[in-house]
């Protein structure tokens, strides 16, 4: 892939597959000889990038996983097609998804991540001295191996004996769990309908499960997905609209610069 001589093409990952029709003929190169990943974010508006190689790529019971080797965005973690995470600037959602609850709270001890397969939620709070364990609960067991293997910048976090990683549905794992926690994060995907993570971002699971699971003082954040002016609508304005009728404390907070490029991510 790395030859310059495929374009990179929509197909169930996002990406072109050796030998089938995503393979566009060597006159069809542009005369550059470079390769293009290309999203689509809305019917009329695309992004994309030139890209080095495909690193590694998979498919789960859930999605499918790649990873890209690009000049621009060093590693960049793909989903369905669909950029996650880039290894130039993850830090910043990761860090202002993580660090302001922790510095709210008055003694964060316990924290308990739904989702988070990448591992970089975890690093970011094994940074507080305070923290004495950090569970990690992701559902996709293949995703999480698939970064462990890749994502060499979060080695430390998943051989630290304070994480506690967990394969099964958060929604599952807080129903059964005895205890409580300090901080519960939600590093998760947009709530797409009918998607593994709709559920976890209703009424219902926010009152029954993660208010109960919260000890005195405990904070509850998550990615609350992209809000600027033209694409709050998409999932901000339901996502914060229902925490505000189970939480009476509530707050967003945006880093103030754009992430991954193309949108203005909110907590």
């Amino acid at each position: 892939m790395g030859t310059g001589n495929l374009e990179i093409l929509h197909g169930d990952d996002g990406l072109s597959k050796n030998g089938n029709e995503g393979e566009r003929n060597v006159e069809e190169v542009p005369a550059d000889g470079r390769v293009w990943f290309e999203e689509q974010l809305e019917d009329d508006l695309k992004w994309s990038f030139t890209l080095e190689r495909v690193l590694d790529r998979g498919t789960s019971d859930y999605q499918q996983i790649a990873l890209l080797d690009t000049k621009r965005f060093g590693k960049v973690l793909l989903i369905d097609g669909k950029m996650q995470s880039a290894e130039k600037d993850e830090f910043i959602y990761h860090e202002c998804l993580i660090h302001p609850p922790l510095l709210c709270h008055p003694n964060p001890k316990t924290l308990f991540i739904m989702g988070g397969g990448e591992g970089s939620a975890a690093r970011e709070a094994l940074k507080h001295v305070s923290i004495e364990e950090v569970v990690m609960c992701d559902i996709d067991k293949e995703v999480v191996d698939f970064c462990k293997k890749h994502l060499t910048e979060n080695h430390e976090a998943f051989s630290s004996e304070k994480l506690k990683l967990v394969i099964n549905d958060a929604k599952v794992e807080l129903q059964n769990r005895k205890g409580k926690f300090d901080i519960i994060v939600g590093d998760l995907a947009d709530p797409v309908e009918g998607g593994p993570c709709y559920q976890l971002y209703t009424k219902s699971f926010y009152e029954k499960i993660i208010k109960p699971k919260l000890n005195k003082n405990g904070i509850f954040v998550t990615q609350a997905g992209p809000a600027g002016i033209f694409s709050h609508k998409e999932v901000f304005s339901s996502i914060y609209n229902t925490i505000k009728q189970v939480f009476k404390c509530n707050s967003l907070h945006q880093p103030k610069r754009c992430l991954y490029i193309h949108c203005l991510m909110s907590y």
